[in-house]
This record gives structure tokens, C-alpha cells and sequence, in this order.
């Protein structure tokens, strides 16, 4: 007789379905797990035997096989203890097979029987739903799997606690959703003086999820702009907070089950690591593109980082998901980020300051920017030069909107953005398709004729072209205006060219 617990193994956000199979033969004592484990996986049969011996449960002198089905999808985690457990309690007679069958587990054990917190709660969750079955998790994961409503969470304590509840003798309650994550104290956009054009630049990527570059000399204001940005973004939607709650789930984020609904903002150093930032490593985890979905990725010192690393950057970007390719896997992770970079004019940082710039100048400035690659660098939709601030300047009393002012516009153009594409799968402007453009994008003909102009005059590629015509849509949802006119798409224009990021 076999008998069957089931449990998941992650590719990428998606949880694919994994069935424990318990076999107890006669035969030489022993105790095996095949189907492709990990070293984690395999070391399971030493702490579900200790498990079980504290709870005075002994296995019996047979062969006793493991085997993780599909047996070519490699298996990896320690989330496997608790489902391996609870098949050989069910071939043992112990626990009933229909109730194990109904259940999708998943739960690191302790040699005492405790059941540690593992990471991947919440898809497991979505994947037993999608199963039409039940979920059974450690305490510590309960909150975080709870939030999926369609599928019932019992969260145990232990391995015992699992067992007196399936034998009726202790029934638990099912496991409640954690509270929603209070976000930190965000910046104000208004304690940053001067920079007006920098902050209007904010402003439109953040209504339309653009690609951002700042240029300016050191202490310019460059991180204090996007160090802001946080504060002027709309809060997820419920669907997006699902979706960045996922891969943060996988790579262990979520803090005691709440699910935030603040976009996501991460700033990797840039001596990062290819894997680091797109993904990869030890179990093909989410990279840096990945943890910021939906959010925002602001990479700091954009040339410092490896050459590598950044052109690594431009399929993502496009598609909104990256592959990572393993010789026996492909893992894919949704990524649709808004890139934010900030970079130095040239290597001293200081090209625009004749009295401060090294011997090399101009020739600097070309070297150290021609790290970031063409297409690279026409991925950017708003390219803004920082200038530095007078030292005047900075005892003036504050000027231009708070982030709550700011926020509000932002909100009410992404508003015009949701309805204008439902029933697209489009979320703001940066998604837009290009055969959409006509539709949805044309500018009037004073509009398109001083573009074209533009176009002509500083070789414009057709997706920096395309990319024009998206921010100048943006602008124009600003303004409340259904038309995008001549000087939505100048504004839109200028912020293509800036001097110090070539086109």
C-alpha cells in the first residue's frame, strides 16, 4: 500500500504541485527519499525520524521509500519535513488517508517535533486553493498564508499538534491573516530645495511608471530626490499587493505574516552581483528587478555597477519578467519596475564645474557615461540633469508642493490611466503597446509635427520615439487633459534630451 501526502516545489512565483508517496516493503531496514531531492530534502528522513521517536513513535524495522512525484522536478527546501512525515504517519496507519490526501503541507521539523517557519507560504496557499484543497503550515507561516481566503490554513506548532487534530482528539482553528504592514515614515518631497525640473521629472514617472535618470554633480540632490519618491507613489491595489507579497514570500520578506501596501523601493550597492540583482544563486531566487515589482529600483551610481550587471537590465525592462536559465531549470519572476538610476557627470563628478574638474575633462565625462551602453540608455523615458545647489540657496525657505500634494496628482492620473485601459492588460502608460499608440496616444498636429521635427534633428530611435509619445500621454493625464497637445509633447521632448545624457 502507498500512501500519499502532497506539498509544492517553487519555480519562479509558481508552486507546482509535488506528491509524497510512502512505500513500506519488507526488506533490509532503511530509509530513502528519491525524485530528484536537494541536500535538504534528503537530510529530512534524519529529523522526521528524531521527530517521530519524540513522539514516542518507532518506525518499524522495514524499507521504507520516499518518493517525491514528478520524480524530474528538482526538489528544494526543508518545507518538505512535514509532508514526508505526514506520509509515513499516514502508511503507518496513524493519520487518516482521505484527510492527508486533502491536504497540500509544507513545514520545516525540529528534532523535538516543533515545526520551524519556511518561506513560500503564500503561493503554496494559492497553489492548495487552486487544488480545491486545504493547507497546512508551521504557526510562524499561518498569517502570511492566510490572506488567500479561498483555501483553509491550520497552522500548527508542532508535528504533534497536526496529528491529535486529524485524529479528532485537539481540533484548531483556522489560521487568521496577519495585519497590513505599516510602512516607514516617508521623506517629503518639499525638503528638497531647489531642483524644480528634477521633481516634476519624479512627478511624471511616477504617474506613469517611467524610466528615470538623474546626472548631476556629488551632493547634488540626486538620493534625497529618489530617497522621496516612496511618498509621492499610489498604494498597491489589492491585486498588486498580492503579487509583490508572493515573491517576497519567496525570499523570506514578509514580516510576521502582513501584507504591505506600499510599493516596493530597493537600492541595491552597486558592487551587487549579477545574481543578486537579476536573480539566481542557491534555488534560482528573486533578484533585486524582481523584489521591486511594482515598485520602484533605484540603482545609485548607475556606471559603477559592472557592465555585466547592466546590460542584464534591458530585456527586463521590455517584458516585465526574467528568465533565469539553469542547465536542469528555467525559473521565470515577473519584474515590471520603474528604474530609477543617478549618476555622477563623469569620474571626479564634477565635468559642468571648470574650476573643479580633473585634468581629463571633457574627455571624462564621455568615457565614464559611455559605460552605460546605447540601448541601454534609450530605455531611460526621462533623462534630467541635478544641478548642484547654492550654498544661498539652502537657508530659503522651502518651495514647490508637499508629497501629499504631489501624491494626489499622481494618484488621479494613474485613476485616468486605469479606466482609459480596462480591459487591456495595461496598468499606466509605460505598458503601453505600441499598436495602441494611434489609439490611445496621438498626439494632435502641432504635436506630431514638432516631434517629428525632434525626431529628425537628434535621430530619434523608434523606441525612443515610441517612449516620447508615452510620457507626453502622461503629461497630458496630469493636466486632465484627454488631448495631448504641442506643449505636452515638448515638455515630454525635452526631458529626452537633457545634455548631460546624450540621446
Amino acid at each position: 500500500m502507498v500512501a500519499r501526502a502532497y506539498t509544492v516545489a517553487f519555480e519562479g512565483v509558481e508552486a507546482r504541485e509535488v506528491e509524497v508517496q510512502c512505500a513500506m516493503t519488507p526488506g533490509m531496514p532503511a530509509f530513502s527519499i528519491v525524485g530528484l531531492p536537494d541536500k535538504a530534502v534528503s537530510e529530512a528522513r534524519e529529523r522526521v525520524r528524531a521527530a517521530l521517536t519524540a513522539m514516542s513513535i518507532a518506525l518499524p524495522s522495514k524499507r521504507i521509500t520516499i518518493n517525491l512525484s514528478p520524480a524530474d522536478l528538482p526538489k528544494e527546501g526543508s518545507h518538505f519535513d512535514l509532508p514526508i512525515a505526514l506520509a509515513v504517519l499516514s502508511a503507518l496507519g496513524i493519520l487518516p488517508d482521505d484527510a492527508i490526501e486533502g491536504t497540500v503541507s509544507l513545514g520545516e521539523l525540529s528534532l523535538d517535533g516543533t515545526l520551524v517557519p519556511v518561506i513560500g507560504a503564500l503561493p503554496a496557499a494559492m497553489a492548495a486553493a487552486e487544488q480545491d484543497r486545504g493547507l497546512v503550515c508551521p504557526a510562524g507561516s499561518g498569517a502570511e498564508a492566510a490572506w488567500v481566503d479561498a483555501t483553509k490554513v491550520i497552522a500548527a506548532t508542532s508535528l504533534g499538534d497536526v496529528v491529535r487534530h486529524y485524529t479528532g482528539q485537539v481540533m484548531m482553528e483556522p489560521a487568521k491573516a496577519g495585519q497590513i504592514a505599516r510602512g516607514k515614515a516617508l521623506l517629503d518631497l518639499q525638503d528638497v530645495k531647489g531642483q524644480e525640473r528634477a521633481k516634476r521629472a519624479l512627478e511624471i514617472a511616477a504617474a506613469g511608471r517611467h524610466h528615470l535618470l538623474m546626472v548631476g554633480t556629488p551632493g547634488s540632490g540626486k538620493s534625497m530626490l529618489a530617497a522621496r519618491l516612496p511618498g509621492i507613489l499610489p498604494p498597491l491595489s489589492a491585486m498588486e499587493a498580492l503579487e509583490t507579497s508572493m515573491i517576497h514570500s519567496l525570499a523570506g520578506l514578509l514580516d510576521a505574516g502582513g501584507i504591505s501596501m506600499d510599493r516596493p523601493f530597493r537600492e541595491p550597492h552597486h558592487t551587487a552581483s549579477m545574481a543578486a540583482i537579476i536573480g539566481g544563486g542557491r534555488g534560482a531566487k528573486p533578484g533585486e528587478v524582481s523584489l521591486a515589482h511594482n515598485g520602484v529600483l533605484f540603482m545609485d551610481e548607475f556606471p559603477e555597477f559592472p557592465r555585466t550587471v547592466l546590460e542584464t537590465l534591458r530585456q527586463p525592462i521590455e517584458t516585465g519578467e526574467v528568465m533565469i536559465a539553469r542547465a536542469n531549470n528555467h525559473v521565470k519572476y515577473p519584474c515590471r519596475f520603474m528604474l530609477v538610476a543617478a549618476a555622477n557627470p563623469c569620474k571626479c563628478g564634477y565635468l559642468s564645474d571648470a574650476s573643479r574638474a580633473c585634468g581629463r575633462a571633457p574627455a571624462c565625462g564621455d568615457d565614464y557615461m559611455g559605460r552605460i551602453s546605447g540601448p541601454l540608455m534609450d530605455r531611460f523615458d526621462l533623462r534630467v540633469d541635478v544641478p548642484p545647489v547654492a550654498y544661498s540657496d539652502l537657508d530659503l525657505p522651502s518651495t514647490g508642493d508637499t508629497s501629499a500634494t504631489v501624491a494626489a496628482r499622481v494618484a488621479a492620473a494613474r485613476q485616468i490611466q486605469t479606466d482609459r485601459y480596462e480591459g487591456h492588460s495595461i496598468r499606466c502608460n509605460a505598458d503601453l503597446a505600441v499598436g495602441l499608440l494611434d489609439d490611445m496616444a496621438a498626439p494632435d498636429a502641432e504635436g506630431r509635427a514638432l516631434l517629428s521635427k525632434v525626431a529628425d534633428r537628434f535621430g530619434l530611435s523608434a523606441r525612443g520615439y515610441h517612449r516620447v509619445l508615452k510620457v507626453a500621454r502622461t503629461i497630458a493625464d496630469l493636466d486632465g487633459s484627454e488631448k495631448i497637445e504641442k506643449p505636452h509633447v515638448a515638455e515630454a521632448v525635452s526631458y529626452r534630451i537633457a545634455s548631460l545624457a546624450p540621446v
